[in-house]
Order: C-alpha cells, then sequence, then structure tokens
C-alpha cells in the first residue's frame, strides 16, 4: 500500500509539473498577409520573427501562417515549431525556422482575397490545443478584409486570456484621403477582439517590438 501511495504521489507531482510547465509557456501564432497590395511588406515580417525567436523559451510554442482567400486552414501554416528544453536542438530548430520562413517570402504569390477572421480562427483552434499559458495572435497586415463571394465568416471570436496585436498597419491610398476609414477599420477589429474578451495592441513601429509582450 505504501508503494502505491508513494507511485501515486511521484505521478501526481510529475502532472503538476507538466500542468505548471503549459501555464508558463508563451503560444505565438503570427498571420501573415499575402494580398497583392500588401505582400511587398513581408520581408520587414523577417524582422519580427527574428526577434521572436531570440525571445520564445524552450516550451514555448511559435507558429506562422499566411492570411489569403481561406485563411481557416491547416493548410495555409507556413511554418510551426515547439520549443525543445535542449539548447542545441532549440538552435536547430529556430535555424529550419527562419529558412522555412525565408523560403516562404521568397516564393509566395498574391492572394486576390484576405480573410483575416479565418485566420484568427485558425490561430484560437491552434493555440487552444497547444494549452498555451499566454496566447498571442499577431496579425502582420493592413487590416483591410476583402472575402471572396461565398466566404462567411460572421462567427463571434472566443478570445479569453488571449492578446491581438496588429504589427505594421499601412495605410492605403483611400486613407490618405480619408483617415476616418483608416481608424475606423482598426477599430472594428480591436471592437470584435474585446467582444471576444482578448486584449487588443497595435504596433506600427518595428523598432518597440518589446511591447509585444507588455501585458
Amino acid at each position: 500500500m505504501k508503494k502505491l501511495f508513494a507511485i501515486a504521489l511521484v505521478v501526481c507531482i510529475l502532472m503538476a509539473g507538466c500542468t505548471d510547465t503549459k501555464s508558463r509557456s508563451t503560444g505565438v501564432y503570427m498571420l501573415l498577409d499575402t494580398s497583392g497590395t500588401y505582400a511587398v511588406e513581408l520581408k520587414k515580417a523577417q524582422l519580427i520573427l527574428n526577434y521572436l525567436l531570440g525571445v520564445l523559451a524552450p516550451g514555448d510554442t511559435l507558429a506562422v501562417a499566411r492570411i489569403d482567400t481561406g485563411s481557416f486552414s491547416e493548410k495555409d501554416i507556413v511554418a510551426k515549431v515547439t520549443f525543445d528544453e535542449r539548447p542545441s536542438v532549440a538552435n536547430n530548430q529556430k535555424r529550419a525556422f527562419m529558412q522555412q520562413l525565408e523560403t516562404f517570402v521568397t516564393s509566395v504569390k498574391g492572394s486576390p482575397y484576405t480573410d483575416i477572421s479565418g485566420g484568427i480562427l485558425q490561430a484560437i483552434e491552434y493555440l487552444n490545443e497547444a494549452e498555451s499559458g499566454k496566447k498571442y495572435i499577431l496579425i502582420f497586415s493592413d487590416l483591410k478584409e476583402e472575402l471572396a463571394k461565398g466566404y462567411k465568416r460572421d462567427i463571434p471570436f472566443q478570445l479569453p486570456d488571449y492578446n491581438v496585436i496588429a504589427l505594421n498597419v499601412t495605410k492605403l491610398r483611400g486613407d490618405n484621403m480619408d483617415p476616418k476609414e483608416y481608424l475606423t477599420r482598426v477599430d472594428d477589429w480591436r471592437s470584435k477582439v474585446e467582444k471576444g474578451g482578448g486584449e487588443w495592441g497595435m504596433i506600427n513601429d518595428l523598432e518597440r517590438l518589446d511591447n509585444i509582450f507588455a501585458n
């Protein structure tokens, strides 16, 4: 009986340790806009990924996916990784990750439509499955959503414990003529995120990337 109790105690301790590791881990899902008007900005995304690879720790999860015509799909994930506890293995993972991204950026074709909502829904599904303690969805886009005929995205986001951060939100030609278009577009996304229980943020100055994990 004592032996069984001791084994059960060890199992409980190990399970608690795993749970604690999960709760302290960070999950980041980064969406890359590949629409025709924005694909030229993708080189800047590599700067952001370099930063993320430098600050994320063992046990953290990082995934990058494209925003295209229909983004609610695992097929749009360009690269994904959960970093190993062993530094040498983690370094190899980081090199492989950057190589995958470099290949994507140099070969990507612009998409005629921009399904940002589908990308966010896929990000939520992915990070919930990863069970990361802190969850971040980064949206590298001008935030102009254009859906192809037949695509429906009238689903409220479920974002408790999520931080959603828009990066490099460039201004479109019409925004310069009427700034209200830009302000309304940003405010609409903020409202969707906050109604879903998430925290909203925006970083346009890529020299301030340390603000990503400010919350």
